[in-house]
């Protein structure tokens, strides 16, 4: 048993030194390889802690490379920008002046509704209200909104329709049918299978973007003058 306490207080230090090492970009944000990393160490630390017939040795040296793989890693992340690129990647722009893009979403293997969950994790409900917005390399989430972007969401918008396909669910809590938003779409001359997204909000504002095209609000009455 104090083997154990032993074993476990010299590999905590050494993780502390490392870490510390590290910088303070690996505690707060982090990127891929700098996740890996955190991940093998955690591995790594764990075998000798637990397993008393493995020499602490083998898993200080084990932490220790891992630090200087970290350090390698690091200095070619700062110093070759093609490099960089391959390690940390890009920051991805989903949303721009015409609307959102489709084919980054895709390519960071996100869909509308996890960007419009990001959207709203940083205060803006409304796909129109923002300009631009990027996912970084790190996985962290920037917008950059419209300057009157707080009148364009007095209410919550649903999403109604999403890559071709109707959200029942919606459709129930605005309490409206398939039925009326057809007409509107035929207006418009967009089929339904074609719609990227379409949103709509308790003030009668939809917002529409058909893919690869660019986005278009439009605005209609509900029937019985329905709000939410």
């Amino acid at each position: 048993m104090v083997l154990v306490i032993i074993r476990t207080a010299i590999i905590f230090l050494t993780l502390l030194v490392i870490m510390r090492l590290m910088g303070k970009r690996q505690i707060g944000e982090m990127q891929p390889f700098e996740l890996v990393i955190t991940l093998l160490i955690a591995e790594l630390a764990c075998i000798p802690m637990a397993d008393t017939s493995i020499p602490l040795l083998y898993g200080i040296i084990a932490v220790v490379t891992i630090y200087v793989l970290h350090e390698i890693m690091t200095l070619l992340d700062l110093r070759l920008k093609p490099v960089k690129s391959f390690i940390s990647g890009k920051p991805a722009l989903v949303i721009n002046k015409n609307g959102i893009d489709d084919y980054q979403l895709k390519r960071n293997n996100l869909d509308v509704s996890d960007l419009i969950e990001s959207l709203r994790t940083a205060g803006y409900f409304s796909l129109d209200s923002v300009d631009y917005a990027l996912y970084e390399a790190n996985g962290q989430f920037s917008a950059l909104p419209k300057e009157n972007y707080e009148s364009l969401q007095t209410s919550l918008p649903l999403v109604i329709i999403e890559s071709g396909k109707y959200d029942t669910k919606n459709l129930e809590l605005a309490g409206l049918g398939e039925s009326f938003f057809e007409p509107i779409l035929q207006r418009e001359g967009v089929k339904k299978r074609n719609v990227l997204v379409l949103t709509a909000d308790g003030t009668g504002k939809l917002y529409l973007q058909v893919k690869g095209e660019k986005y278009r609000v439009l605005t209609v009455s509900y029937p019985g003058g329905r709000t939410w």
